[in-house]
């Protein structure tokens, strides 16, 4: 049987923040000084935008432990976003359901030569990211066109042709720390051009490992993605491990 812990864990990885702050709550009704439940809490509201409760939770956080560098980490990023700062420009959108994954049309991806850790400490998981295409690549800034990093140049050559063609993409944070930067591409609008090519390769390459006769492991590539140029990058995973450090 599942622990509740578990549940707590894989339910935020399916992005329905709401049943992940309820399972950590009835968690706490047992564990009142869990500290990474607390922090799983913390994030959880943080994603549905009750920055007032993240703090919360993460304060409680630092009552137990003065240096966890979970909650020490997110309360900063939290600082840095007020009112008055969402007022100003900053756009933050709950990720209750922005991050529902459709064959296709979305992708997680890591984006390389990303700026500064002052630059990515301001950034909060669910905000929205502007994408600019200039020299055969495409930039992600954030929403005072502040550079964010690069997505992967095969990737950017690949959607360069779509954006051309009339598609229209988003892109979210997913995850960020002082040096890495995931995020979620959504197409939002499919040109007639494209109907029956996805943006993003439905899988990549499928591997199917064959025993043969002298027990030696032998691999053949079974299937490529329909596109108009084979992407052959892997999706960034968004695994406990990851949930785990984006605490």
């Amino acid at each position: 049987m599942i622990s509740i812990k578990s549940q707590a864990i894989q339910t935020a990885l399916q992005g329905d923040w709401q049943k992940a702050i309820d399972l950590n709550q009835q968690i706490l009704k047992d564990e009142p000084d869990d500290i990474d439940t607390l922090n799983r809490l913390g994030f959880a509201y943080t994603s549905l935008g009750n920055l007032k409760h993240a703090k919360s939770a993460y304060q409680k956080v630092l009552g137990l432990d003065s240096q966890n560098p979970i909650a020490l980490k997110n309360l900063k990023r939290l600082s840095l976003v007020d009112v008055k700062n969402l007022s100003s420009g900053q756009v933050f959108i709950p990720m209750n359901n922005i991050f529902i994954e459709e064959p296709g049309k979305t992708k997680v991806v890591d984006l390389i030569n990303v700026a500064d850790q002052k630059v990515l400490g301001k950034l909060l998981c669910g905000e929205f990211l502007l994408l600019q295409v200039k020299r055969m690549k495409i930039f992600v800034l954030d929403n005072e066109k502040r550079y964010i990093g690069m997505l992967p140049d095969d990737l950017s050559k690949r959607l360069i042709k779509f954006f051309n063609g009339g598609n229209k993409y988003e892109a979210y944070v997913k995850t960020v720390n002082s040096h890495k930067v995931a995020v979620f591409m959504k197409e939002t609008k499919r040109a007639t051009r494209f109907k029956n090519q996805p943006s993003f390769a439905t899988s990549d390459k499928t591997r199917f490992v064959l025993q043969n006769t002298n027990h030696k492991r032998t691999e053949k590539n079974a299937a490529k993605p329909t596109s108009i140029e084979e992407d052959d990058s892997d999706d960034a995973t968004y695994s406990e491990d990851g949930m785990e450090e984006s605490f």
